[in-house]
């Protein structure tokens, strides 16, 4: 098996120094994997993702315990633009564009860390349309005009502006139409065929990235309570019950249905 590009080991993440929020979570992602991270709202999913980029401490938050490397080398504690620099870019949950900035605008700053515009800068920028063909029709819009999709396509095309390794994308399909949802999504997997990036992805949404992700993490609690091949997970009994609403078995009384909590120790 190759080395992993991302490894979490084990790490914990406190709140204003008494919240305990992560507790011994690791994972890895691979180089071209696409790994989702699933579970409820309130699981941990962003809390771990803003460990990796190292948003927490503009929240009060820190990782108390363990480590986090990513390509041979530990980066929990380099500031978040020097980890852009080194190839991560966090796309953040809610779609957040600089409202009053075009959509061409907001993709130009994506490339603000390389330095000076204008070294590959157009390539790339036609490279995102390509991708994203209807931000190229919405180009001269300002960001805050335009529909959910559109800002969630330009916060990726955005961070897509960095010439990332790998994109840590916050719950993509919130807010959005099935039908927006799918398009993202097939988009993300273009992007891990075809430009090699690989994607850790925060995600309620269960059954569309079982669909797209390589392997999966399930949190709850703060903790990873399962994880296994996608396709394996898809299928799991209890991850189809707990997580997807299917069932394999009758209708069951409430009396039945008490014994959740037992069942969901997860092993």
């Amino acid at each position: 098996m190759p080395q992993a590009y991302l490894a979490i080991s084990n790490i914990e993440v406190i709140y204003d120094h008494v919240i305990l929020v992560l507790r011994g979570v690791s994972l890895e992602v691979r180089e071209g994997q696409i790994v989702a991270l699933l579970g409820a709202n309130g699981a941990g999913k962003t809390t771990t993702l803003k460990a990796i980029s190292n948003l927490l401490r503009a929240e009060r938050g820190d990782v108390t315990k363990g480590q986090i490397v990513f390509s041979g080398e530990r980066i929990d504690q380099l500031d978040p633009a020097a980890l852009v620099k080194r190839g991560i870019c966090q796309v953040m949950e809610g779609r957040h564009c600089f409202a009053h900035l075009t959509v061409e605008e907001n993709l130009l700053t994506g490339a603000y860390t390389r330095g000076a515009l204008g070294s590959g800068v157009h390539e790339d920028l036609e490279k995102v349309y390509k991708y994203f063909p209807r931000l190229k029709e919405r180009r001269q819009t300002q960001a805050g005009y335009t529909s959910g999709g559109e800002q969630q396509m330009t916060a990726i095309g955005r961070a897509l502006m960095a010439r990332p390794k790998m994109i840590l994308l916050d719950e993509p399909s919130m807010g959005l139409a099935p039908q927006l949802v799918e398009e993202i999504f097939q988009i993300v997997q273009r992007l891990n065929r075809e430009e090699k990036v690989s994607f850790l992805l925060a995600e309620q949404n269960t059954h569309i990235a079982l669909r797209y992700a390589d392997y999966g993490y399930i949190l709850e609690n703060g903790r990873v309570v399962m994880n296994g091949e996608g396709k394996d997970l898809a299928q799991n009994e209890d991850v189809k019950e707990f997580y997807l609403g299917f069932s394999s078995g009758e209708r069951r009384s409430f009396r039945d249905v008490k014994s959740y909590r037992r069942r969901k120790r997860w092993l």
